[in-house]
């Protein structure tokens, strides 16, 4: 049977889906929205990257707030000036990205670059720490993967902060479109299961 009919007979077999079978075709129209925003930062990687930007600077405000919010909860003067000095901080960073998108774009890219590399290294170790399991290649190539990519990205460096960001931004929405469009679309299969199939699964 094709994986699609699976996951659609699994959605079919449960109650709490029922809603979701409903609206099939919003969450597929979700999921076509998706991959235009995904088209579009793709092919203006730039712009793209100084929304990223611009987004997480909206989530630093955010959760400098929530720590400044935080401090007031506690009790003690020094673990009440850490937290606020935290908070600060936070809120700081985030209108020094709004002030210059493409440097915040440029230090985020670096980070990213170096998270790759470092992620690569250990899951390399832990590929050869597996040798004994049949799938640990696979580990290992995903891993050299990972980690020439953090390399291309740190080779570039800082060329590479204009785009890279921009394209991570895009390929996620893209796969997040098809995500969204692939439940749908399993959703809307599971509606026209014969009844007896729904409810011997």
């Amino acid at each position: 049977m094709p994986i699609i009919s699976n996951t659609a007979l699994k959605f079919s077999s449960s109650a709490d889906t029922e809603p979701l079978r409903a609206k099939w075709g919003w969450i597929v129209a979700l999921g076509l929205v998706y991959l235009i925003a995904g088209s579009v930062a793709l092919g203006s990687v730039v712009l793209a990257t100084v929304a990223s930007v611009f987004l997480v600077g909206i989530m630093m405000i955010v959760a400098g707030i929530a720590e400044i919010i935080n401090a007031f909860q506690l009790k003690g003067w020094s673990k009440f000036l850490i937290w606020v000095l935290l908070g600060a901080l936070y809120i700081f960073a985030g209108f020094v990205t709004f002030e210059n998108p493409l440097f915040a774009a440029a230090v985020l890219t670096l980070v990213l670059g170096a998270a790759l590399v470092a992620s690569g290294l250990v899951r390399i170790f832990l590929a050869f720490s597996m040798k004994r399991e049949s799938s640990w290649i696979w580990l290992l190539l995903s891993s050299l993967v990972t980690m020439l990519l953090g390399l291309l990205i740190l080779a570039h460096w800082p060329v590479s902060g204009v785009y890279v960001l921009g394209i991570f931004l895009g390929v996620d929405l893209m796969m997040a479109g098809a995500t969204w469009i692939g439940l749908g679309l399993a959703l809307h299969r599971s509606t026209r299961l014969p009844a007896r199939t729904r409810t011997a699964g």
